[in-house]
């Protein structure tokens, strides 16, 4: 290539993506597949590091001090089923949620592409090739769209890269956008006016014509899709609109604030708003967005193994008690906005992490990682609520009833937004998956 053409060339490139400055973000902005456009979403809560799944939905009243923990039960407003003495807004708000107290989380691990959000086994750690799974968010990219053009279809609020669940063999253009970066990415200077912004693109178009060559990989097409796409988002305004966290009246930032999100060391993140942010989003359209429940710098908060643990995030009750009135403010906050907006029924609000916790507390107080159990909490989304989905033993170490894995998560999530699970994507050996392998939607909620 001529160097002259080759520097005209990335200076309208340059040009035309500062007004779209989204980093490594991706856009996808209209349905890949045949799938109809609809008002589903989902608001998934990753609580990273693994919940304690016995301090908070599953209580052992009964057993020894050493398994129950330092926590009362409290009744709930569903006879019968009890929570966490620090989870009041659970225990009011139970007709609108269900517990999941017997998640089998045997392949899952810390990664936050690996299983759980991905619904897929062969998503671990150890696996060379699990960062080729596709995220679920990504799958409802490449398979359905957002429910409005003119937005991405997967957003992701958190803390670190290593946090972000990708879209591994479907794309780097089903990655995430970056929530964090909030509107500034779709705002533009007076000088960019959407003349100015199409004449750019229409010579981009040009010099590619003439310039590009063949492009046996398909690289250079998916970039240029997704400057087109990123043009539209810009020229169109919905997502500059969708991302205005400003636009919330002050009321309603303050009802979402009133308990400050804080960890375990007292720093102050930014999840107040990152979920409120999420209800803005799904409001508009965008029908997939995770929230990652972890303070700034800190990438795996619910990771409470105990203080003289070199990586843990404090105990039982140092590190665990802090997390839980926020997380519990939060939730049932934003079931009751939804609700409040009519937007409950079609929006199914997700809350897990990666593993349950060990039934007895360790000599640092803490309780190590648990993947035989875990639990959840699920609400919206038009399913039937005010329940427990399944149990464990006297010791909360091992489910005895209604086993639930990570793939059948994935399948109830599929089948809320339309998706079907006979759906395949061709992975990095050019062979089909199905997009769940073996997971089947949880029937109970559908009744």
């Amino acid at each position: 290539m001529h160097p002259v053409t080759l520097h005209r060339r990335l200076f309208l490139q340059g040009t035309l993506g500062s007004a779209v400055s989204i980093g490594s973000s991706r856009l996808t902005c209209a349905a890949s597949g045949d799938q109809r456009r609809s008002n589903k979403s989902v608001i998934f809560l990753w609580m990273n590091g693994g919940p304690s799944h016995i301090d908070m939905w599953d209580p052992k009243p009964s057993a020894p001090a050493e398994i129950r923990g330092p926590f009362t039960p409290i009744v709930t407003s569903q006879p019968g089923i009890q929570v966490s003495e620090h989870l009041p807004g659970h225990a009011r708000l139970l007709e609108k949620l269900t517990l999941l107290r017997s998640i089998d989380c045997s392949d899952c691990e810390h990664d936050p592409n690996t299983v759980m959000q991905t619904g897929n086994g062969e998503a671990r750690k150890t696996n060379p090739r699990a960062n080729r799974i596709p995220a679920m968010g990504s799958v409802v990219s490449r398979f359905r769209g957002p429910n409005r053009p003119g937005l991405p279809a997967y957003v992701t609020f958190h803390v670190t890269e290593g946090s972000i669940a990708r879209g591994g063999a479907l794309g780097r253009q089903h990655d995430p956008f970056h929530g964090n970066l909030g509107a500034g990415p779709f705002q533009r200077t007076e000088r960019l006016t959407d003349g100015v912004l199409k004449r750019r693109q229409g010579l981009l178009k040009k010099l590619d014509r003439y310039t590009g060559g063949p492009d046996l990989a398909g690289s250079t097409d998916s970039v240029s899709r997704l400057r087109d796409q990123a043009l539209e988002v810009v020229l169109g305004g919905r997502a500059r609109s969708a991302f205005d966290l400003d636009a919330e009246p002050e009321s309603v930032r303050l009802r979402y604030n009133r308990v400050p999100w804080i960890d375990q060391f007292g720093r102050t993140g930014k999840m107040n708003d990152q979920v409120l942010q999420a209800r803005r989003l799904v409001e508009h359209g965008v029908p997939f967005v995770t929230v990652v429940l972890s303070a700034s710098g800190n990438s795996a908060t619910w990771d409470i193994h105990g203080n003289p643990v070199k990586t843990a995030y404090g105990g039982v009750e140092t590190g665990l008690k802090p997390l839980l009135a926020p997380f519990d403010h939060l939730l049932t906050t934003l079931v009751d906005d939804l609700d409040e907006r009519g937007l409950l029924d079609n929006t199914l609000v997700v809350a897990l992490g990666e593993f349950g916790r060990s039934p007895r507390i360790n000599k640092n107080t803490g309780r190590d990682h648990w993947p035989a159990v875990g639990g959840g909490v699920l609400a919206g989304g038009g399913l039937s609520h005010g329940r427990t989905i399944g149990s464990t033993d006297r010791q909360g170490g091992s489910i005895t009833s209604q086993k639930v894995g990570p793939a059948d998560i994935a399948a109830t999530i599929y089948r809320h937004l339309g998706i079907p699970l006979e759906t395949t994507y061709v992975d990095a050996a050019g062979r089909p998956r199905f997009i769940v392998d073996s997971g089947t939607p949880i029937d109970d909620l559908f009744v």
